[in-house]
């Protein structure tokens, strides 16, 4: 008898680099198994919503369907200062029973379910309808060690970690180093840690973690994950590498002032700057950056963003309304746009950055280490300046820097301390100008490789989706 397709529901956490793996993910699904697809949409104001539609719609194709689950008010129930490490997981459980009432009037209902970590409250929905429930955090494997290795650091380690002479240990993996350590770490004492370690324990509800990342890409802690005697005894679920799931790059003959620009330039000619969806820098920082760009004498493309008291953390997911309060740039230096006019581009509108590394012209990227970013530098063959600013981008610095050595770092924690304009004029021409970086450009250029290698029909990647899809339609037998 036949059956039907499994029909995959996606719970991504609110902001648009949640958001854009699982959209990566849903079309794997809905062209490589012809499952049915429903990303469900988690919003905290008006203009998020307005920005996921906008992504979506020149996204998806039509492979899936959206539904946009009710804005979540949640002023009421956290302080005003809370950081992002308590504010999704709040804004998660709010949305539960909402996201509970979609599922409940469905025809056909969903048959797996799909969240990040601060979404696991929504298994109880899952439970209820008799879906299948999967993990998928849009982080690499070294962090997911963390994450479910934290509750038993928890029981272990005596007084804060910050205070640890050495470097934490997780079996089988890369130890962290106290100044790299995930933002959730910094503070036993605050909610966020609590927030986290809940949530390496429900991560072990699953029936499985999909892990945006590729066996070869991080081999020694997919082995740890795996094994019994180290991590596999603790998570006790099966990990699917299915990375990397990035949104493919539009059509490149893009028309518009930004690509007239870049089609002018010469190849790997462009510094491109960008600190991610969500976060925003301290004035006296985008000072220094506009500075050091500019003293660089490279041609660079700058998403800039209007300055905040608050950076990083607490600044993220409190949308953009500051940029439409300025001027026009009117927070950059005196006279920065008018010296820059022949080598800098400069915008503030959202634009797809996968289209921007696509381009031949690209040949460096500022980033703040973000996982979504990493991997479309990586496909792109972008090498990257390293630039973390909060959650697990110090962690993610140290691996593309010192494991993978595609990557310069700081000499300074962008998270510490404003980097002044000569430390980033100096990165900036060691990438584009030394000779040290045409090997980083060489092993970046390997490492795309590998990940085209494991997306390919018979690599890694591609072989762990398949085993994923099969387990999906045995959950349907039962």
């Amino acid at each position: 008898m036949e059956t039907s397709k499994p029909h995959v529901a996606l719970l991504p956490l609110p902001g648009i680099g949640h958001m854009i793996p699982y959209l990566g993910l849903g079309k794997l699904f809905a062209t490589h198994h012809n499952f049915k697809v429903t990303i469900f949409l988690v919003s905290i104001d008006h203009l998020s919503q307005k920005q996921s539609k906008t992504i979506i719609s020149e996204m998806s194709n039509g492979l899936f369907n959206v539904v946009q689950l009710p804005q979540i008010d949640i002023t009421k129930l956290i302080d005003p200062n809370a950081t992002m490490g308590i504010r999704l997981p709040v804004i998660m459980r709010e949305i539960v029973p909402a996201f509970r009432s979609s599922i409940a009037t469905m025809k056909p209902r969903p048959s797996v379910l799909i969240t990040d970590i601060f979404g696991t409250d929504a298994f109880s929905v899952a439970e209820e309808f008799n879906m299948s429930k999967y993990v998928f955090p849009v982080v690499h494997a070294w962090l997911i060690s963390l994450t479910i290795y934290t509750p038993i650091l928890d029981k272990e380690v005596k007084g804060e970690y910050v205070h640890q002479k050495e470097p934490l240990k997780i079996p089988g993996c890369a130890s962290i180093r106290v100044e790299d350590l995930f933002d959730p770490l910094l503070d036993r004492t605050n909610q966020q840690y609590d927030e986290y370690v809940r949530a390496g324990i429900r991560l072990r509800m699953s029936d499985g973690v999909l892990i945006n990342s590729w066996e070869e890409l991080e081999p020694k802690t997919f082995a740890a994950l795996r094994d019994d005697k180290l991590l596999g005894c603790v998570l006790e679920r099966p990990v699917y590498p299915v990375g990397p799931v990035v949104t493919q790059s539009s059509d490149l003959s893009k028309s518009g002032l930004l690509f007239d620009w870049l089609n002018k330039q010469l190849n790997d000619s462009v510094v491109y700057v960008s600190f991610g969806s969500g976060a925003t820098l301290s004035h006296e920082q985008t000072t220094e950056l506009a500075f050091g760009l500019e003293l660089s004498k490279q041609r660079f493309i700058w998403v800039v963003h209007a300055p905040t008291e608050e950076s990083g953390d607490k600044a993220y997911l409190k949308g953009r309304s500051g940029d439409e309060n300025h001027d026009q740039f009117g927070y950059l230096p005196e006279g920065f746009m008018s010296r820059i006019q022949n080598v800098g581009f400069v915008i503030s509108d959202w634009v797809s950055q996968v289209d921007i590394l696509s381009h031949p012209s690209i040949g460096a990227f500022i980033s703040q280490c973000g996982w979504n970013s990493t991997l479309e530098s990586i496909l792109k063959g972008i090498p990257i300046i390293a630039f973390p600013l909060f959650a697990e981008q110090k962690m993610t610095a140290t691996m593309l820097t010192e494991e993978f050595g595609m990557a310069v770092r700081l000499e300074v924690l962008p998270s510490n301390k404003v980097v002044g304009r000569e430390e980033i004029q100096n990165k900036v021409r060691k990438i584009m100008v030394d000779k040290e970086g045409h090997g980083i450009r060489d092993r970046v250029n390997e490492l795309k490789y590998s990940a085209e290698k494991a997306m390919c029909k018979g690599g890694s990647s591609y072989r762990a989706l398949s085993e994923l899809a099969k387990s999906f339609e045995a959950h349907m037998q039962l």
